[in-house]
């Protein structure tokens, strides 16, 4: 268990934070000129010193010593979606066999792990080991505390001896340097001269399972795939709505509330929690943050769910579709954009009909998601995340953008050369009760069945898997929209008449786009069809997606804008084709080892109890038949589960031996997807009707209602 914590004592101001060594410690500890130094390194204004990295590397040894650290890591995000660290000690040995306790500026800056083992896509040849972390200066270090002791993690970025992006981070700076870039040059061009940053902001909604962890331990499939391969629904699943937003059970609470403790000390603003849709599923949500920052602490978010729920005796579980028949878990990356001065660039204010800057940089957002709906589409594409698009709770495989009646209407006369209507002040809800107050109407509702949803002053990606990284949806959105930015910029540097430019550029690209735009009901199949009609792509696979990734005109993005190289992209290409095929691959597996291992022998014994119960009742003249027939009923069953679990090993085979990427993901995809389905069909079927006892695992209801 964690330190404890008494919060009739420790009020959560003198709690937040304590263990983050953030800009307020460092204007504590380190000289003005130094701290100077460090805001102008964050601000991109100037490049760090080795002179400056040494006296910060002291403050923040200093600091971590007297809070009972003992080793420091740097922390970076490699392509396997999670993080990673290696722990080096404090320690120095002096000549008198004693030892101090060092940290210098170098080993602040940088690190040096073994680059041979992480996914490299080509990049490296397994021999080449050499990797490097630089520390990221604009995320703030923080440590790690638990039984085993107390770490200093340093953020930092992981690219190869020749400077290739071995990580996460390393693209999505980059991204955020060019979307700064080019909406800089808009916002010069509409005259804003104080300006001198434009940083992209993310508040990630963060959604996962808890089960006790009694029953997690027993299911093999829950251990080593994240998700039930098995299981059928019991009686009652999620259909009386009673479990979204209702009290939260004192067991889960005492889990939040360690939650919250662990995430407020390391600085993370978590600030919303509550019970989701589906049984024994929930949310938490933080308060927006610097992009880079935002995905540091989305990472920390997963981890300490984990770690926290198993000092509560139980296991969390992220991934997307961890129980067919439920909800699923997704992740909403609420993202928008905001000057260093404080101005949001995409808050409509009260009438947005004339605000040219709002109107402006979202008309590029839409322009954005329109021309490369594929590349966001495969910035969500996974083997969990295929589960869960598309199922009547997530978001369908369609991108398209919601924006409310009342936007639509804006540009949609903005477009057709129509007078827009203006706006009256803000619209108010009155409710008819004297009691009850009347209250201010955004601009816009919320669309739950919409991917890209315009919700006030941000957009809404609802389309991320609730087990991913964030950093490369937000580093495909970045790119996407410094495109379209760096075009309007282009226009309006060349224009005279700036305000007859922007009218132009808004019009000209709303009209060109606005079939992106939809306000209605996202799960029906009307809506399919109508995608159809405009033109809009529905691809619902992960493996059909991720092609686009090496299509020449999004190498081309990239590497405009300087993102990635066309070798760094088209390692993520086979990066993630790989992943996809082992993650069906290790699911499939289970499947045939719980068959064969646990279900066949199991069932086969009680359906031996049976018959033998049957011959016993007819030898002494009883009725029989009732047994008999679910005696025979099991037995076909699990005839059919034998001869399925044989088409499976043999699909899975002809899928491990094909050597080709693209082609072995389509195999497993195609092939043995669809032969898992088959067998989950017979397995399904045949729970239902086998005595509880002598099912060989938990089942839903133990999972889904046992908190």
């Amino acid at each position: 268990m964690s330190e404890s914590i008494n919060f009739i004592e420790t009020s959560v101001p003198s709690l937040y934070g304590t263990n983050c060594f953030s800009n307020s410690v460092m204007r504590e500890r380190l000289p003005k000129s130094i701290y100077k130094e460090i805001l102008a390194v964050q601000a991109g204004e100037k490049e760090l010193s080795l002179e400056v990295a040494e006296v910060v590397a002291a403050a923040m040894r200093d600091w971590a010593l007297e809070k009972g650290a003992t080793h420091y890591t740097h922390w970076f995000h490699p392509l396997t979606g999670l993080t990673a660290e290696k722990h080096d000690s404090f320690i120095a040995p002096t000549s008198d066999g004693k030892v101090l306790m060092e940290f210098s500026g170098k080993e602040l800056i940088k690190g040096e792990p073994d680059a041979s083992s992480f996914p490299s896509g080509g990049l490296r040849a397994t021999f080449e080991a050499r990797g490097y972390t630089a520390w990221d200066v604009t995320s703030p270090a923080f440590l790690k505390q638990d039984p085993t002791g107390t770490t200093l993690c340093i953020p930092t970025a992981f690219f190869s001896y020749y400077g290739h992006a071995l990580d996460k981070k390393v693209p999505l700076l980059r991204s955020m340097n060019a979307l700064n870039k080019q909406a800089i040059r808009i916002l010069r061009a509409l005259g804003n001269t104080t300006a001198k940053q434009v940083i992209t902001t993310v508040g990630p909604e963060q959604e996962y399972f808890l089960v006790d962890k009694k029953y997690f331990d027993e299911r093999p499939d829950l251990m080593l795939t994240g998700r039930t391969v098995f299981g059928s629904m019991p009686a009652k699943g999620q259909e009386l709505e009673d479990h979204y937003f209702g009290a939260i059970k004192e067991r889960v609470a005492m889990f939040m509330r360690e939650l919250n403790t662990e995430l407020w000390k390391v600085g993370v603003a978590a600030k919303t929690q509550h019970n989701e849709v589906a049984p024994n599923q929930f949310e938490i949500a933080p308060i927006f943050s610097t992009t880079n920052v935002a995905v540091d602490s989305n990472q920390l978010v997963m981890e300490t769910i984990k770690k926290v729920a198993r000092r509560h005796g139980m296991e969390a579980l992220l991934h997307e579709k961890p129980f067919a028949g439920v909800n699923g878990s997704g992740k909403h990356n609420n993202w928008s954009m905001s000057t260093d001065d404080g101005i949001n660039l995409l808050d409509p204010g009260e009438n947005p009909e004339s605000n040219a800057r709002f109107l402006l940089f979202t008309a590029a957002v839409v322009e954005a998601v329109d021309r490369y709906a594929l590349l966001l589409r495969s910035s969500a594409a996974t083997a969990g995340n295929d589960h869960r698009l598309g199922a009547n709770e997530a978001p369908p495989a369609i991108i398209s953008v919601f924006f409310g009646g009342p936007l639509t209407e804006i540009f949609d006369s903005i477009a057709d050369g129509k007078p827009v209507s203006k706006s009256t002040g803000m619209e108010r809800i009155k409710l008819g009760v004297t009691s009850l107050p009347t209250l201010p109407k955004d601009v816009s509702d919320r669309n739950r069945t919409s991917p890209f949803a315009f919700t006030g002053n941000k957009f809404e990606f609802r389309m991320v898997g609730s087990s991913q990284s964030i950093a490369t949806p937000n580093t495909y959105l970045n790119t996407a929209v410094a495109q379209v930015l760096s075009e309007f910029a282009d226009k309006l540097e060349k224009a005279s008449d700036k305000n007859a430019a922007i009218e132009a550029i808004v019009k000209e690209s709303y009209a060109k786009h606005r079939r992106v735009v939809f306000n209605g009901n996202g799960y029906s199949e009307e809506w399919v069809k109508e995608a159809e009609r405009r033109g809009l792509p529905n691809v619902r696979a992960t493996v059909d997606v991720l092609p686009v990734l090496v299509q020449p005109e999004i190498i081309a993005l990239f590497e405009t804008h300087q993102i990635l190289t066309k070798e760094e992209i088209e390692s993520r290409y086979h990066i993630y084709l790989e992943r996809y095929s082992k993650q069906i691959n290790i699911e499939a597996g289970v499947m045939i080892s719980m068959v064969r291992r646990s279900i066949f022998p199991g069932v086969s014994a009680y359906a031996g109890a049976l018959a033998r119960d049957a011959a016993s009742l007819a030898a002494i003249g009883a009725v029989s038949a009732p047994q008999e027939k679910k005696a025979k009923r099991i037995a076909e069953l699990l005839n059919e589960i034998n001869e399925d679990t044989d088409k499976l090993e043999k699909v899975l085979t002809e899928a491990q031996e094909t050597e080709d990427a693209f082609i072995q993901a389509k195999a497993y995809r195609e092939k043995v997807v669809s032969q898992m389905g088959v067998l989950r069909g017979k397995v399904d079927a045949l729970e239902k009707i086998v005595d509880k006892k002598a099912w060989p695992f938990p089942g839903y209801e133990e999972l889904l209602f046992t908190l």
